[in-house]
């Protein structure tokens, strides 16, 4: 018995596909139906289709990066803190700096008979008290965008284009720049209160903004 014999099944050849008739696996001709039981090959210059649903990203939250060519204001941005809660919590940072350097230089003032130098202790502990807790709120601003005064009233400061905190440098030069807030006859602490993102001068030149949050967050 021959492999070659033809009349041995098993040493047959396997048939060819006639010849215009796709085999399996092929693609079949363009612009003919595929036929069941053929893979079927997307039109060529087709994108191919997946059975996945495209999904659409959703709005970046405000502190993190917006897409790119986003404009305007920030996605998610919570409502601009208003000029009376700006100037609340201004207040109260004042008072828990100053409160107590003037305190302590009173008590000193009071009881010091001019001989021991106990005022004069008190008023350099007060005064160093007040750089020291200066720096702390200007830390904190920095960092979380909230100085104490502005924790207790519900507002914080950030960056106006991505809702990031600004870290202590740029925290700093914005305490600089109120300097133009000062020298325009006062004009730039009022600027909020008719401005539509209600900045001061100093947070237009920083990109700032002072912005409604939790008191509890």
């Amino acid at each position: 018995m021959s492999f070659g014999d033809p009349n041995n099944p098993y040493g047959q050849q396997p048939q060819q596909p006639p010849q215009g008739q796709p085999g399996y696996g092929q693609q079949a001709p363009q612009g003919v139906p595929p036929q069941y039981g053929y893979p079927q090959q997307p039109a060529p210059g087709a994108a191919p289709q997946y059975g996945y649903p495209q999904q659409v990203p959703p709005p970046a939250p405000y502190g993190s990066y917006p897409p790119p060519g986003m404009s305007g204001m920030p996605v998610g941005m919570p409502p601009l803190a208003h000029w009376g809660l700006r100037f609340g919590a201004y207040l109260l940072d004042a008072l828990i700096i100053a409160g107590p350097m003037y305190a302590l230089t009173g008590i000193g003032v009071a009881i010091d008979g001019g001989e021991d130098g106990v005022g004069a202790v008190l008023g350099l502990v007060g005064f160093l008290y007040a750089i020291g807790m200066g720096f702390f709120q200007l830390y904190k601003e920095g960092t979380t965008g909230q100085t104490l005064g502005k924790k207790v009233v519900g507002i914080s400061l950030h960056r106006e284009a991505d809702g990031a905190t600004l870290g202590f440098g740029m925290a700093f030069v914005r305490k600089l720049a109120h300097f133009l807030d000062s020298i325009t006859c006062y004009l730039g602490w009022l600027w909020p209160l008719w401005d539509e993102k209600k900045q001061t001068f100093a947070d237009k030149v920083c990109s700032t903004v002072v912005v409604k949050v939790n008191k509890n967050g």
